[in-house]
Order: C-alpha cells, then sequence, then structure tokens
C-alpha cells in the first residue's frame, strides 16, 4: 500500500516533470536577488519614512515557501531566507502564462526568486507584490508535517537541516553560538594572545584523563590518537617563546553521551607566561561577563528556573571545604583510595573499584558540589593526585593551584598555574604510571613534552573552557545536542 508521503513525492516528480517540459530548469544556475527578506523589509520601513526620497523600486527577493494559502485569484505564500520571512502577494491574473503555469507546480519548500514592489498589508504585513517567478530549486519530498514546529528530537538531531527549516528558535541558537565564538577571540587576540593550531591526530593521548580514539596511518604504520587536549603541544609554544597562544577547536573523548557530553566537543584552551591561575580566575570571570554584553546584551541569563548573573566577581570556594558542605565528607581524613571508597560507600554511593582516590575525589564533587553551584563559582586548590601537569602550592603540598568553574549546576572551564619543573613532571608520571589499576585512566608519558620541559618553560597558567557548555548556558539550553550541529547519536535501529 502506498503511503501518503510516497504519493506526495510522487505528485512533485510529476510536476518536476512537467516544469523540463515547458523548457524550465528547475535548479538554474546563479540568480542574484537584490535583497535578504530582512533588507526588503527595513527598505519598506524606509518608504514608509519618507515616501518623497525613497522611490518605490522593483525589488528581488529569494528563499523557500514556507506557507501557501489561495483566497481568490489572489495568493498569499511565507519565504524565508536566512535573514527572516517576508510575505509574497501574487495575483494570477496579472501574471503571464509561463508564470500562472510555474504557479500551479509550486510547492511548500520549493526555493524561489520573486520580483516585485514592497507595500503593507492592511493587517500591516510587509509583502511584495510580485509579478515574475523564477524556480531556483525543486523540492521533492514534502516538510514534516506541521514543519512549523518540529518536535520529535530524535528528527530533528538526525536531520537538522529540517530542524533549521522548521524553528527559527534554532538557527538562531547557532547564529548566537557563531557570535559567541567570534566574542571569545576578539577579546583574547585584544589582549596580545596568538591563536594557533596543533596536532588532532597524536601519538600519545596527553593532557587530559580519558579515554582516547584511535586510529591508524597506513603510510607512516603506527597507531595515533584524535586528541583528547591540545594541553601538552600549546605548552611547548609557551617553552619556544610565545608567550600567549590559544586554540578553538574540536577534542574528542572515547566516552559516555549524556546531555553534558558529546564525544567530539569544542574547547578553548589559553596559555599565558608569567601568570598564575589568580590570573587566569580573573581573565575568565571578565571574557565571560563581556562575551554576554556583547553577544546578549546582559550579563544576566535565564538558565531552566534560574537567572544566572555573570558579572564579577564570582564566588570562590574552597574545594574540601565545600566537598564537606555538602556531602558531609572530609576527603583529607581518607589518605587512600580505600578507606574513601569505604566511606562513600556508606553514602549508598556505587563506586567502581578500578577508580583511585582522585577520581573519587571527583564524583562526590559531580555527585554532590556541582548541582549546587547556579551562580558563576571557582572550585580553588585540588589534591595533587587529581592534577598531575599543575603546580603544587607553595603552603600545601598535597594541594595544587587549579581552579574549576561551574556554572548552572555543571563545569564550564578548568585552569592550573602550570607545574614547569620538569623532574617533578617525570616523577609524577612515573607514580602514575607505577599506580595504576587495570582499566583505570592515567597520564601518559610523553617523553618530547618532558623534554621540553628541560629547556624552561615560564611560569604559566593555563586554561580551558568547554565552548558547548557555555553555548548551552548563554542559550539557555539543557541539553549539549541543542547547541552541535550534528552531534553524535546511536544508529537506527
Amino acid at each position: 500500500m502506498t503511503s501518503r508521503l510516497e504519493r506526495i513525492a510522487k505528485q512533485r516528480q510529476e510536476k518536476l516533470a512537467r516544469i523540463r517540459a515547458r523548457g524550465i530548469n528547475p535548479y538554474p544556475h546563479r540568480r542574484q536577488r537584490t535583497h535578504t527578506t530582512q533588507q526588503a523589509i527595513d527598505l519598506l520601513k524606509k518608504q514608509e519614512a519618507a515616501p518623497d526620497e525613497v522611490r518605490a523600486v522593483t525589488i528581488m527577493v529569494a528563499g523557500r515557501i514556507t506557507a501557501h494559502r489561495r483566497m481568490g485569484p489572489i495568493s498569499f505564500m511565507d519565504l524565508r531566507d536566512g535573514s527572516g520571512k517576508i510575505q509574497l502577494m501574487i495575483d494570477r491574473q496579472a501574471l503571464d502564462d509561463t508564470n500562472k503555469e510555474l504557479l500551479k507546480d509550486l510547492d511548500i519548500g520549493d526555493i524561489i526568486l520573486a520580483e516585485g514592489v514592497l507595500f503593507r498589508t492592511r493587517s500591516g504585513e510587509p509583502t511584495v507584490k510580485a509579478g515574475i517567478l523564477t524556480l531556483l530549486s525543486k523540492s521533492l519530498k514534502p516538510l514534516p508535517e506541521k514543519w512549523h514546529g518540529l518536535s520529535d528530537v530524535d528528527t530533528r538531531y538526525r536531520q537538522r537541516y529540517l530542524d533549521l527549516i522548521a524553528n527559527p528558535e534554532v538557527k538562531e541558537t547557532f547564529k548566537i553560538r557563531s557570535r559567541i565564538i567570534s566574542a571569545i577571540r576578539q577579546f583574547l587576540d585584544e589582549r596580545g594572545f596568538v591563536e594557533v593550531e596543533t596536532p588532532m591526530l597524536q601519538p600519545q593521548a596527553g593532557g587530559a584523563l580519558a579515554q582516547p580514539f584511535l586510529t591508524h596511518h597506513h603510510a607512516l604504520d603506527r597507531d595515533l590518537y584524535l586528541r583528547i587536549a591540545p594541553e601538552l603541544h600549546l605548552k611547548r609554544l609557551i617553552v619556544g617563546g610565545l608567550d600567549k597562544v590559544y586554540e578553538l577547536g574540536r577534542t574528542f573523548r572515547n566516552e559516555g553521551i549524556s546531555t553534558k557530553h558529546n564525544p567530539e566537543f569544542t574547547m578553548l584552551e589559553s596559555y599565558e607566561a608569567y601568570a598564575d591561575y589568580s590570573d587566569v580566575m580573573k581573565m575568565l570571570e571578565e571574557m565571560v561577563s563581556q562575551i554576554c554584553l556583547k553577544v546578549l546584551g546582559t550579563d544576566q541569563v535565564k538558565f531552566g528556573e534560574n537567572t544566572i548573573n555573570f558579572k564579577p566577581p564570582w564566588q570562590k570556594l574552597d574545594l574540601r571545604q565545600a566537598i564537606i558542605s555538602y556531602s558531609g565528607i572530609d576527603f583529607a581524613r581518607y589518605p587512600d583510595a580505600s578507606s574513601l571508597r569505604a566511606r562513600m560507600q556508606g553514602l549508598k554511593l556505587e563506586v567502581d573499584p578500578k577508580k583511585d582516590r582522585g577520581r573519587l575525589i571527583d564524583e562526590l564533587i559531580s555527585s554532590f558540589v556541582e548541582p549546587n553551584l547556579i551562580q558563576p563559582t571557582f572550585l580553588l586548590d585540588y589534591p595533587i593526585e587529581m592534577s598531575p601537569l599543575a603546580k603544587r602550592k607553595a603552603d600545601d603540598e598535597n594541594a595544587v593551584e587549579r581552579f574549576e568553574a561551574f556554572a548552572g549546576g555543571m563545569e564550564i572551564a578548568n585552569a592550573f598555574t602550570e607545574l614547569n619543573d620538569p623532574l617533578e613532571q617525570r616523577e609524577r608520571f612515573q607514580r602514575q604510571q607505577k599506580e595504576q589499576k587495570p582499566g583505570a585512566e592515567v597520564e601518559s608519558v610523553d617523553e618530547d613534552f618532558l623534554q621540553a620541559l628541560e629547556y624552561g618553560m615560564p611560569p604559566c597558567g593555563g586554561l580551558g573552557v568547554g565552548i558547548d557548555r557555555l553555548v548551552m548556558l548563554l542559550t539557555g539550553q539543557q541539553s549539549i545536542r541543542e547547541v552541535i550541529l550534528f552531534p553524535q547519536l546511536k544508529e537506527k535501529p
């Protein structure tokens, strides 16, 4: 039995054949429009404000037909392009024979060029009175039912093009994302940072504790990893004398998928010589606040039921005290993984036996502290085993100068005063390797990076920002899939 969608597709194929039979190319080469839909609306306003100065002119607008209404001999269409929407009014009796026939074969979803003059209807709708129509692309598939409110999540993510057609607010989210990234670049460029690019294919997966993706390069006959962080290469550049560097790019981790995690995601990492984590703290809160003001016009953002205020200064909490306050556990009283694990199990937490003490403390943060950090907050001074690349605090040999930044109940940034002692760095890597349990994630020993440190790296403050999560906050989205154009999904059954 033929489905309704199959019948519609067949009808559109028949219309396509009729159009071709009339000698019309349904997919012509370039046709130049004179105005976007928004430019046409702006021109109409000028004509209305100064009719004697701005003469009514014939314009050409192009876009996708998203609605078609017939009222006797008059047809009204909504035409949408990347800038917005405008109405077309077409008097079928005023068309020549070619345009009359073409109008019969147009469907919602077709992309056309319309030529005519601007006016405003009695209901106040900006409208082009179109006398000439040119088909630019015939749509052979119908838009989804109720295209203007496409809500099936799986369809929205798998066929993002339909989502963008159907939901203008989705398009706006990704435009805001683009402006956020541009604003970040401008902020850093104005402060003397140099944007660089480092390898995505690396012989070792370093710079973070994460499971990498593995691939094989045939010409070199060697295994390579998709990077889990650009950190170690960026710090090589600090050694080389580039005092302020940053990279905005993709990072890959072969781990779980959730509303906050995607296997490939966008990271900002920056490194500044002669700075420490206090300097980075100030830079981050200034950067986020300025981006909000520049992109959104306000530093107060609605996120779920909360309004988040990004105006500096942000709240600062000692990590140890925060965990005590929210969980009742003082990890300093449990010097090894087994004792801490037993204490956590007393709170009925399911604890992975392969996790070391640092990963257990991280679980305490994510389970008890993170969900409570709605307003922008810095958690300060982490245990040394959680941060093998960070410099030890001068007054506490068991802690490092590290902060993580949170807002909206999720982590958005991570920063260190970078460890630049090559001997201590080697010792930390080796200790991790020695204490590694089967299946556990540890920082790999990168000999070339250690060699670079031996040439001398200046004191340095490093920062990593999850761009996708920052965009989630600034656009009010609760899922990372709403801010990644093509998120990873399970294969359809």
